[in-house]
């Protein structure tokens, strides 16, 4: 690949991930995967300063600053990141950088960095007046004062008051409060949070404080940002301060004067990971005498006078017990082993997914295997390799049976590494399909919940999607066997599926489960042929005739539609009265205010759901699409907007907000 379309690439994956972290508190891959694709990009850029654009992650600090749980606040002082080392070469190299522009006799701070959120506190006269949040780093902060405030780490006045005071420490949240919570999550019915991380960021951005101070947040301040009313000639000299004015400060740290005590100081904190009561995922060093530090140059991203050591992803070894093989929607077999616990970045795993076969016989993964298991802070643990000289005698590597764990079918392995089972009335298929079928982005069945799916195929109700509109023939039944509950839960549900048998067709087709075919694509198909009769007719030529219908997606749908099975069950849903057309709707070029725009909706909408815009944005002639490129027309943002916005903003596509656009249709009406 060329470097500057790699450039691109590796811009718009850290873009998206980087807003999956900060402002969504939702990653998808380990910090050191993110690592790696910021090296890689760092190292095209140096190699060709051209490919350097303003937008660039390298260039940036992250996040962007949200209005959830407040107004936008303007730094005073940047907050700005680290540069991230990964060796003791890299860390030796910074040191006598410092050390030559600074002089030998300068010292370092070296203390834990703690996987959690930066935050500022302002206070004037002693008390505290903001809390802001990172935001972006340079010029806005979201304000969380309300919630700092019932943070017990959190001083609100200081005992030796001076006249301005800004700090900069982190939020985090310690395995304790963050096993506390879960546990409530759960009790509730709600989705758990996947990491300390993410929850105590969620956790600072609540509306309601109350909320906040019930689930015991913790704060460590690490910077003095700003001060006036008091001298302060070193890093150390300002921790005992704010000690003496009851400011909990960052413990683990270490004075160091030369290279060899820095490196003993970083391998003392690494040894402390896992005995901590919260997360870290490096350590800090930073020149120690404050009044120096500005002769140190900061870039566009990171402050000069520090950096962050990356410690390598914490890795143990354990004995593979079993390993267990679950089927999903589309018929895939996944194998997950199961192992002995082992604690790993403060939390106890026991499983981890083993992908497919190919990454089984790779790893040379055997029954009784001594596996290596890495979980990387905040991310779900995986195996990366089995231990040589313990393997079993003898070593016969796990094959996947080539039949269905749950309904002993005949399995098949399609061109990719997947496994699956050929039986489409599977029950473990089943379940899924009808969970995916009835919920909120296909047919919407209000109060369907996962639990009663299973219930109805284990009690021989539900064996295909049709018959969830042939329930009400069994009304006294599923009444009697209180599968649903009482007379008044039955007859909710039933009315809700029976109201659900007039949606538009599109939703239909999104919950057939068809590969490669969601809402956006089921919309396009329907708007052109009109019914699921004239769709399943149809070619594949045909299909990728119609704007945003790809090859691949057609020939999903062809290939559906070539299965008898999938044709009886068209027609048992047209027997039960379900609604398979629609008519068939005019190119957005034909006609409304919005004929010929390609839109992207991203961000909370207020007042509106995606859904409603996006209904709204159709009925005046234009078309919703899924991703921002040169040919969207604006994008409709709302809060939390996150990459989508960025990249509209790059490209100069114009951003309109709900309000605007209602604005802008109410004038089209009036002329």
């Amino acid at each position: 690949m060329e470097p500057s379309k790699r450039a691109e690439e590796l811009r718009a994956l850290l873009n998206h991930h980087s807003d999956l972290y900060y402002n969504e508190d939702a990653p998808t891959i380990s910090d050191q995967e993110y690592d790696a694709l910021m090296g890689e990009l760092k190292a095209l850029e140096k190699s060709d300063p051209s490919l350097i654009t303003p937008d660039s992650p390298t260039q940036k600090v992250g996040g962007t600053a949200k209005r959830t749980a407040g107004v936008l606040v303007a730094h005073r002082v940047p907050m700005l990141s680290m540069q991230d080392l990964f060796t003791r070469e890299d860390v030796d190299h910074f040191l006598q950088d410092c050390r030559e522009k600074l002089g030998e006799e300068i010292s370092f701070l070296v203390e834990t960095k703690i996987d959690g959120l930066s935050m500022a506190l302002r206070y004037e006269n002693g008390t505290l007046v903001t809390a802001l949040t990172r935001g972006d780093g340079r010029q806005f902060g979201e304000d969380v004062t309300a919630n700092a405030k019932v943070i017990d780490d959190v001083a609100i006045t200081l005992r030796h008051p001076v006249e301005y005071l800004e700090l900069r420490g982190e939020v985090y949240m310690t395995e304790e409060a963050f096993q506390a919570v879960n546990e409530k999550q759960e009790l509730l019915g709600k989705k758990p949070f996947a990491n300390p991380r993410n929850c105590a960021a969620g956790t600072l951005r609540q509306l309601d404080a109350s909320v906040t101070k019930e689930r015991g947040l913790s704060f460590f301040v690490f910077n003095v940002q700003q001060i006036q009313g008091k001298e302060l000639a070193t890093h150390e000299e300002a921790y005992a301060f704010l000690t003496s004015c009851g400011v909990r400060v960052i413990e683990n740290r270490f004075v160091c004067h030369d290279p060899e005590e820095v490196w003993q100081a970083i391998e003392a904190i690494g040894e402390m990971r896992g005995s901590l009561p919260y997360d870290i995922d490096g350590a800090v060093i930073k020149v120690n005498e404050l009044t120096l530090r500005q002769q140190l140059k900061d870039t566009a991203k990171n402050a000069g006078y520090q950096v962050a050591y990356k410690y390598p992803p914490e890795r143990k070894a354990t004995k593979l017990q079993q390993i267990e093989l679950s089927v999903g929607r589309t018929g895939k077999i996944t194998p997950t082993a199961i192992f002995d616990p082992v604690r790993l970045c403060g939390t106890t795993v026991s499983r981890c997914t083993l992908h497919n076969q190919d990454f089984i016989t790779n790893l040379g993964i055997c029954l009784g295997s001594t596996l290596l298991i890495e979980k990387s802070g905040d991310v779900i643990p995986k195996c990366v390799g089995v231990v040589p000289e313990e393997q079993p005698d003898p070593a016969e590597i796990f094959q996947i049976p080539m039949v269905c764990p749950v309904c002993g079918s005949p399995a098949v392995r399609e061109d990719t590494a997947d496994i699956k089972c050929t039986n489409l009335n599977c029950p473990a298929q089943l379940e899924r399909l009808i969970g995916h079928f009835v919920g909120r982005s296909a047919m919407d069945i209000k109060g369907f919940g996962v639990v009663y799916v299973h219930d109805l195929i284990k009690k021989g109700y539900l064996k295909d999607i049709a018959d969830i509109f042939t329930l009400s023939r069994h009304r006294e039944e599923l009444i009697e066997e209180g599968i649903i509950g009482k007379e008044k839960n039955t007859d909710k549900l039933l009315g809700a599926i029976e109201k659900a048998k007039g949606n538009a067709p599109d939703r239909l087709l999104t919950g057939l489960g068809i590969s490669n075919v969601g809402r956006s694509a089921a919309q396009a198909l329907m708007n052109h042929f009109g019914t699921l009769d004239a769709l399943a007719a149809a070619t594949v030529e045909e299909m990728t005739a119609v704007d945003d219908i790809g090859p691949i997606s057609a020939q999903c749908v062809y290939d559906y539609f070539r299965q008898p099975d999938n044709l009886a069950r068209l027609e048992a849903l047209k027997q039960a009265g379900v609604n398979l057309a629609q008519e068939i709707k005019a190119p957005a070029g034909e006609g409304g205010i919005l004929a010929g725009s390609k839109v992207v909706i991203t961000g909370t909408l207020p007042d509106m759901s995606r859904e409603e815009a996006a209904q709204l944005i159709q009925s005046h002639g234009g078309k919703v699409v899924g991703s921002v490129s040169k040919k969207t027309s604006f994008l409709l943002a709302g809060e939390a907007a996150g990459s989508k916005l960025e990249k509209a903003r790059s490209l100069n596509i114009p951003v309109l907000t709900l309000e605007q656009l209602q604005e802008k249709l109410a004038d089209a009406t009036e002329t």
